[in-house]
């Protein structure tokens, strides 16, 4: 019976080796840059927008372009890094993004600032999936979700750097916004030379894809086997409906606050900092408990509180008093309920040979659905705040439903629950 238990139950916690966080550090790079990518363009826009004489539409498409290379990225970079190797891919596409990097940081004018925002969004997007499946390459069954799970540590510590920088040097113009993205040249750079001393295996063990029902070989053909498209569809399913309430409230939460609950930009932009510590705080604690039952048991629990927390939003028509207790259990619940959960279900369900394929699929069609979201979110809200409110629930209702499918059907039938004695290649310097 043991095989129909969650990996977590099926055998107890182990101790995870150092080296192992270390790679799970440098793989969570790709989150911590991602993050901190998108959070600086939307912080430094208004400086590239004065400092460059730049148009309404380029701002626009500076926007919108990190968004949607993040989604071509991803694609292209998961696919590439199962054909032709996924340490080579890591490493490049690291580069790649510091190289993107220091064009945004000493562009002259707002041509040059769009093509250094084209590649860093790119090779970002190609580094999310590609380190995703370095990890689990690497990790051991029994610590697969923890440093998994990490990953998404270094994703929230990425927004609270680079908006914590941009409060600092808020009255600094262009020179603040140089230092912020700067700093991404450095991190990037760093990470590259560490990442390239690391011995990592390019496969997944034989262990783990020795099941019959898992398919052999970066074929595309195995992406549309049952063992792949049901996870695929399932995690895409949690992620995308998820994802549209988090990333309407990542981009537009201190709009929202100002335009519809009559909050000041000050008290507004207090509220997203007060809590961001939170969210930091309660990501490491998710990270402690990836392993065990209590994941997927705190999943329930906070997934209803997640839903009640949009619901209360909804009621309460975005009214300030509404929109506090919002965001304290909207904070609370995101680190239990959120994308550390799709992050650690899809490498413990999609088939090894084809991960990075297969999340980057999901990454992609998730940020091109969440582009289009947020492209309607301004006209929509000024339309009825009620209505983007309430349609937002709807959607985190439905990651609910679509969590607990992954859990009960997928989860008890991974690789990691039926074979508890698998080892994997271990990554060392």
């Amino acid at each position: 019976m043991s095989r129909f238990l969650p990996a977590a139950q099926a055998r107890p916690e182990q101790p995870i080796p150092k080296h192992l966080w270390k790679v799970a550090a440098l793989s969570g790079m790709a989150s911590y840059l991602d993050a901190a990518l998108i959070v600086s363009i939307a912080v430094n826009l208004a400086i590239y927008r004065d400092s460059y004489d730049m148009g309404v539409w380029m701002a626009g498409a500076i926007s919108a372009i990190v968004t949607g290379c993040i989604a071509v990225g991803s694609l292209v970079g998961g696919r590439l890094a199962d054909l032709f190797g996924r340490r080579r891919v890591y490493n490049l596409d690291i580069l790649c993004y510091a190289v993107g990097a220091i064009v945004i940081t000493l562009a002259p004018n707002d041509i040059v600032l769009f093509v250094g925002v084209l590649v860093a969004g790119l090779a970002a997007g190609a580094d999310l999936p590609t380190s995703l499946a370095v990890v689990s390459d690497a990790a051991p069954p029994e610590g697969r979700a923890r440093l998994v799970s990490f990953t998404q540590v270094m994703w929230v510590l990425g927004i609270v750097v680079v908006i914590f920088l941009g409060y600092l040097l808020s009255d600094t113009g262009l020179t603040g916004a140089r230092f912020i993205t700067g700093h991404l040249v450095v991190a990037a750079l760093v990470t590259w030379q560490l990442r390239a001393r690391l011995e990592l295996p390019d496969e997944p063990a034989e262990e783990e894809v020795a099941q019959e029902a898992v398919p052999r070989g970066i074929e595309l053909k195995n992406i549309c086997n049952r063992a792949a498209l049901l996870p695929m569809v399932a995690t895409f399913v949690y992620y995308v409906t998820w994802g549209i309430g988090a990333n309407t409230f990542g981009q537009f939460g201190t709009y929202l606050l100002v335009t519809v609950s009559g909050a000041s930009q000050s008290l507004a932009t207090g509220i997203n900092l007060a809590f961001l510590p939170i969210a930091l705080v309660l990501t490491f604690v998710f990270v402690r408990l990836a392993d065990t039952p209590w994941r997927d048991r705190l999943f329930y629990v906070f997934t209803v509180v997640q839903v009640l927390a949009f619901c209360i939003a909804s009621l309460t028509a975005g009214a300030l008093a509404g929109m506090l207790v919002f965001f304290v259990l909207y904070q609370i619940s995101n680190p239990f309920a959120g994308e550390a959960s799709y992050k650690v279900w899809s490498q413990l369900t999609l088939p090894p040979d084809t991960r990075g394929t297969t999340q980057g699929l999901t990454y992609a069609l998730s940020r091109g659905v969440f582009a289009g979201v947020a492209f309607v979110t301004p006209a929509l809200m000024d339309y009825s705040a009620s209505v983007l409110l309430w349609s937002i629930t709807i959607c985190m209702a439905a990651s609910g439903v679509a969590g607990v499918y992954v859990i009960h059907v997928l989860i008890r039938r991974s690789p990691d629950t039926a074979t508890a004695s698998a080892s994997l290649g271990v990554a060392r310097t």
